[in-house]
C-alpha cells in the first residue's frame, strides 16, 4: 500500500474526477504485483447512485475488474448496494466519518461462506472499508480483505 501523497494523489484525483480511465492501469499493475488474496469473490467498493451517474463511472470497479481477471476471481459488480448517499468522507472530521457511513451498504445476495476481497483507491480511516466488512460477515462471509491502493497518513 502506498501513501496517498505526491504525486500518487494527483493520479487518483485525476482517475476520479478527471475521468483519466487510463490511469487505472498502472493502479492495477501496482496492486497486482501484491501475493494473490485467497479468497472466492472480487466485490468493488459500491458508489451511491447519484455519485455513480455524477462520476459516470466506478473507479474501485475500474481497478477490481482487470484484478479479477488476473487473480483468477469472479467478480460481483452488483451484490453490494450503497443504499445511503454519505457525505464524502473526505470533508468530514476522523472521528465522523464512522457515523457517516454507518448502515450505509445493503448486501444482495448470500455471501455464505465466502473470502471476499474487497477493491477501492483509497483508504482513510478505514471506515468506509470496515463498513461494508460489517455488511458482508452478516450475510455469512467468512472473512473480508481489503485491497487498496493508497494510505491517507493520519494527521498530527
Amino acid at each position: 500500500m502506498l501513501d496517498y501523497d505526491f504525486p500518487l494523489d494527483r493520479l487518483v484525483q485525476a482517475l476520479k474526477y478527471g475521468h483519466r480511465l487510463s490511469v487505472s492501469r498502472l493502479f492495477v499493475e501496482l496492486l497486482a504485483a501484491h501475493v494473490t488474496p485467497e479468497a472466492d469473490l472480487v466485490v468493488p467498493m459500491p458508489l451511491h447512485v447519484s455519485r455513480l451517474r455524477t462520476r459516470g463511472f466506478n473507479q474501485a470497479a475500474e481497478l477490481a475488474r482487470p484484478l479479477a481477471r488476473h487473480w483468477g476471481l469472479p467478480l460481483m459488480l452488483d451484490g453490494v448496494v450503497r443504499d445511503v448517499d454519505t457525505l464524502p468522507q473526505a470533508g468530514l472530521p476522523w472521528k465522523a466519518r464512522a457515523a457517516n457511513v454507518r448502515g450505509a451498504f445493503r448486501v444482495t445476495g448470500s455471501m455464505k461462506g465466502l473470502r471476499v476481497v474487497v477493491v477501492d483507491d483509497v483508504m482513510t480511516t478505514g471506515a468506509t472499508l470496515a463498513e461494508l466488512a460489517r455488511s458482508l460477515k452478516g450475510a455469512g462471509a467468512v472473512s473480508v480483505e481489503n485491497r487498496v491502493l493508497a494510505r491517507t497518513p493520519r494527521p498530527g
